[in-house]
C-alpha cells in the first residue's frame, strides 16, 4: 500500500508538470524525425576533382555522377586545391598518375578513390578486350592466308600427280583450318597506368574520428559550457540568490554582464584545456593557426554561455534544464559536418543557418584542414558574435520577469 501511495504521488507530480511531460515525450520524436530526414536524403553527394594533363580516356573513365571534374593548366596540386576548394587534384606524367587529396571531407575523398579505382579497372578491361579483338583479327587474317597458300599448293600437287605431297598438304590444311598461332609481335601497344597518392590533411590511415575532430572539438566546448552555465544560473534562481540581487539597485544589464564575465573566465580555461589536450594527445594535424582555433572555440563557448543562461529562464528545475539538451544541443552536432550540409534538402539547410555550431564547425574545419586565415573565416566569426549579442540582449530583457521591486 505504501508503494502504491508513492506511485500515485509520482504520477500526480508528473501530470502537474506539463512542461516535463512535453519534453519527455515530444523531444525524442523530434530528434528521431530530424535524423530520418537527414539520413534519408536522396541528394547525390558530389566531390570536386581537378585534373591537369590527364589522358582523355582516363578522365572519361573516372567521370561519374559522384565526381565533378574541372580542368586546370597548373600542376601545383596543393595550391590549386586551396585556391579552388577542391577535394582532389589529379596530374599525369607519362603513365604515372598522381592524385592529391584534400582529405578535409572523408566522404568526398572516398568518392574520388572509388571513382579512380573503378575507372582504372574499366580501362584495363577495355584494353584487354581491344587486345583480344585485335589478336583475333590477326589470327583470322593469318589463318586465311595460310589456308589459301595450302590450297594452292594442294592443287599444284594434285595436278602433277604427286599423291604423297598432296596427302601431306591435306594434313597441313586440316591443321591450319582447325587452329592458328598468333605472331609474336602482335601485342597491343597500350598505356599502363600507375598511381600514387598524397594527402594535404591526415593520411590514408586517417580515421573517422580524426577527420571530424575539429567539429567534435567545437561541439564539446559548446555542450559543457551550455550545460554548466544553464544549471548554475538556474540554481541561483531557485535558491533565491538572483531574487536578492534583483532587489538591489544593480541593473539587469550589470547582472548579466557579471554572469558572462564570471562564467566566461571558466569558459576560457575550459577552451584552452580542451584545445591543448586535443592537439597534444590526439596529435591533430593543424594546418592553420592555433590562435584562430582558440578564438573560434572561445566565441563558441561565449555563445553557449549566453544560450545556456537564456534557456535556463524556461526551466523550473535542473531536471527540466537537462531535458532541453535534446532540443537545443543534440541537433547542433548533425549540422556540424557529420552530414554534408550542401547535400541536404533546402529546408534542412535553412535550419543549419540558425545553428551556432554550424558556423563554428565550418570555421574550425577550414582552419585545421585547409589553413584558412582570419579573412576566410571572418564571416563565420561575425555571425557567432551576432548570436552572442542577440542572446545577451534577450537575457537582459528576460531578467525583468524576476525583478519584483
Amino acid at each position: 500500500m505504501r508503494t502504491m501511495a508513492i506511485v500515485r504521488r509520482v504520477f500526480k507530480q508528473m501530470l502537474r508538470d506539463k512542461r516535463t511531460l512535453a519534453l519527455m515525450f515530444l523531444a525524442p520524436l523530434l530528434i528521431m524525425a530530424l535524423m530520418y530526414f537527414l539520413f534519408q536524403n536522396n541528394t547525390t553527394q558530389v566531390a570536386t576533382l581537378g585534373v591537369h594533363n590527364v589522358d582523355h580516356q582516363v578522365v572519361k573513365a573516372i567521370n561519374t555522377k559522384h565526381v565533378d571534374i574541372h580542368h586546370y593548366s597548373s600542376n601545383q596540386a596543393k595550391a590549386m586545391i586551396k585556391q579552388h576548394d577542391l577535394d582532389g587534384y589529379l596530374t599525369q606524367k607519362d603513365g604515372n598518375l598522381t592524385i592529391t587529396y584534400s582529405n578535409s571531407n572523408p566522404t568526398n575523398t572516398s568518392l574520388i578513390k572509388a571513382s579512380l579505382q573503378s575507372g582504372l579497372v574499366k580501362l584495363k578491361i577495355q584494353t584487354l578486350v581491344t587486345a583480344t579483338k585485335a589478336q583475333k583479327k590477326v589470327l583470322q587474317t593469318q589463318k586465311q592466308a595460310t589456308v589459301s597458300k595450302l590450297k594452292t599448293a594442294l592443287a599444284q600437287a594434285q595436278a602433277s600427280g604427286n599423291t604423297v605431297a598432296a596427302a601431306k598438304i591435306q594434313k597441313q590444311l586440316r591443321q591450319a583450318t582447325a587452329s592458328a598461332t598468333a605472331p609474336r609481335n602482335s601485342q597491343s601497344q597500350t598505356t599502363t597506368y600507375t598511381t600514387s597518392s598524397h594527402y594535404i590533411y591526415g593520411s590514408s590511415d586517417s580515421t573517422f574520428f580524426e577527420n571530424f575532430l575539429p567539429a567534435f572539438l567545437g561541439f564539446f566546448v559548446f555542450f559543457f559550457v551550455f550545460l554548466i552555465s544553464g544549471v548554475s544560473l538556474l540554481n541561483e534562481r531557485t535558491t533565491g540568490t538572483l531574487s536578492r540581487l534583483l532587489a538591489t539597485p544593480i541593473r539587469r544589464s550589470e547582472i548579466i554582464m557579471g554572469y558572462l564575465i564570471g562564467y566566461g573566465g571558466f569558459a576560457i580555461i575550459q577552451t584552452v584545456l580542451t584545445v591543448v589536450f586535443t592537439i597534444t594527445v590526439f596529435k591533430i594535424h593543424l594546418v592553420g593557426s592555433i590562435w584562430l582555433v582558440f578564438l573560434t572555440n572561445l566565441l563558441l563557448a561565449l555563445v553557449a554561455l549566453t544560450l545556456g543562461i537564456f534557456i535556463s529562464t524556461f526551466a523550473n528545475s535542473e531536471f527540466q534544464m537537462i531535458q532541453f539538451i535534446p532540443l537545443i544541443v543534440v541537433p547542433q552536432i548533425f549540422f556540424a559536418g557529420l552530414v554534408p550540409v550542401d547535400g541536404m534538402a533546402s529546408w534542412l539547410q535553412a535550419i543549419a543557418n540558425i545553428m551556432p555550431l554550424y558556423y563554428g564547425a565550418n570555421a574550425l574545419t577550414a582552419v585545421v584542414t585547409k589553413g584558412a586565415g582570419l579573412g576566410d573565416i571572418g564571416v563565420n566569426l561575425l555571425i557567432l558574435v551576432g548570436f552572442m549579442v542577440v542572446l545577451t540582449m534577450l537575457n537582459i530583457v528576460g531578467m525583468k520577469r524576476y525583478r519584483k521591486v
